[in-house]
């Protein structure tokens, strides 16, 4: 029997060739598979539902993570996919295969930080499983949330002429995880002296935040986002992601990608490019969504939003405008679960 490395077909790859010939049976089933959660109809009220699995060694190292932030950020990203969704996260379950180096005081701090995120964004923990593992701390959760059939946005709905916009700065956290592997290398004897002034790179690796607060500014502005994603793995990935679900093109320029300064100082201190940090870093938890262009009025006075580029036709392709107009083809080149 013939073997195919998963690499050659990658996460998204690997999920499509797994779940394609799965249809749904059950008419409360409105969307499975391919999108930042699933959607169900039970009632009025629709329900979204979405899961994320964290491996130790894979998406956190305990050298340099403390497990009240890896907590916090367990429960936050899952948030972030339901905010994605333009729903409300309400419920999730925990689920924890555990090795014997952990302790009763170690798993305690690491729910003072899912109940923290809880508390914070007003979600109920209400369930789980645990397990002994070999291979040091799983963490997988699971989050229901709630929207109206009217309101949910999917990645498929993005049109020609189409606003692309994003929240907050992008390439931070991937900047915070450079500062800390740099000092996690050096062993350094006072790591707190490298970490000064850069605090806010550091928070953003450690302990992000979901964008609840755009998702509130766009239902009161009255705009509904024809398509939406979370920035987990990358600008360029996501924004490809809307496009080949929307069957669309995209601009995205340069110049009006939103930067931080220190992030922008670390970048060149460690002979970085941070344009390429902001595009692929990933875990940035950011949303990335695309508006008609009627709507360009509202968006301006809106916090912490940025217009970055627009929507194209598809034979014109994923590309990066330059500041000096060169076109450049946009290239997914973060995070990949399985890349060899």
């Amino acid at each position: 029997m013939a073997r195919t490395e998963i690499a050659t077909l990658g996460e998204f790859g690997l999920i499509k060739h797994l779940t394609e010939k799965m249809e749904p049976t059950q008419p409360s089933t409105l969307k499975g598979v391919g999108d930042d959660a699933a959607v169900m109809a039970f009632g009025k009220k629709k329900v979204l539902m979405t899961t994320d699995l964290l491996l130790e060694g894979i998406h956190f190292n305990l050298e340099y993570v403390p497990l009240k932030h890896l907590g916090y950020k367990a429960a936050v990203v899952n948030f972030s996919d339901i905010y994605a969704m333009n729903g409300t996260p309400t419920q999730i379950t925990v689920s924890l295969g555990i090795s014997k180096r952990f302790s009763v005081e170690d798993l305690e701090e690491l729910y003072a930080g899912i109940r923290l995120a809880c508390e914070r964004y007003h979600v109920d923990l209400v369930g789980g499983d645990t397990c002994s593992s070999m291979t040091g701390l799983t963490i997988s959760i699971t989050c229901i949330g709630t929207a109206d059939e009217k309101d949910i946005v999917y990645r498929n709905g993005a049109k020609v002429n189409d606003l692309i916009c994003v929240s907050g700065n992008l390439g931070t956290a991937y900047m915070g995880l450079q500062l800390l592997e740099r000092e996690r290398i050096a062993q350094a004897a006072d790591p707190g002296k490298a970490f000064e002034g850069r605090e806010y790179l550091l928070e953003r690796q450690l302990k992000p935040e979901a964008r609840r607060d755009i998702v509130e500014q766009l239902r009161k502005a009255g705009i509904r986002p024809t398509a939406m994603m979370d920035i987990s793995d990358g600008l360029s990935s996501e924004i490809m992601h809307i496009c080949h679900q929307s069957g669309v093109g995209c601009a995205i320029y340069e110049d009006k990608l939103p930067i931080d300064f220190v992030a922008a100082e670390v970048a060149e201190e460690m002979n970085l490019n941070i344009v390429t940090c902001a595009l692929n870093g990933g875990e940035d938890y950011e949303l990335v969504f695309t508006c008609d262009l009627k709507d360009y009025e509202k968006l301006i006075p809106l916090e912490d939003v940025y217009i970055v580029g627009h929507i194209t036709k598809p034979e014109l392709g994923t590309l990066l405008i330059g500041r000096n107009g060169e076109e450049l083809a946009l290239k997914a080149q973060g995070w990949e679960a399985f890349r060899g």
